[in-house]
């Protein structure tokens, strides 16, 4: 029997946001790890935020576009 897993559809695109994120300053989850615990709270928190505003833009994309598609 196997067992699939199911996740959040967007979950998998706000990882690799994150991960895009840190990229961008030199960071990976790994190199994160070592930082003192405030540092690496506050670097997560940003890209967290990022993630999410980049999310919220996406979704939105999304939905004006299927505006358009539903009014023609």
């Amino acid at each position: 029997r196997t067992t699939m897993s199911v996740e959040d559809p967007l979950a998998a695109l706000e990882r690799r946001l994150i991960e895009e994120f840190l990229a961008l300053r030199g960071f990976n989850r790994g190199s994160i790890a070592r930082l003192p615990a405030s540092d690496a709270a506050l670097l997560l928190g940003a890209a967290c935020e990022y993630a999410s505003l980049r999310l919220a833009e996406i979704e939105s994309r999304a939905h004006y576009v299927d505006e358009i598609h539903k009014s023609t």
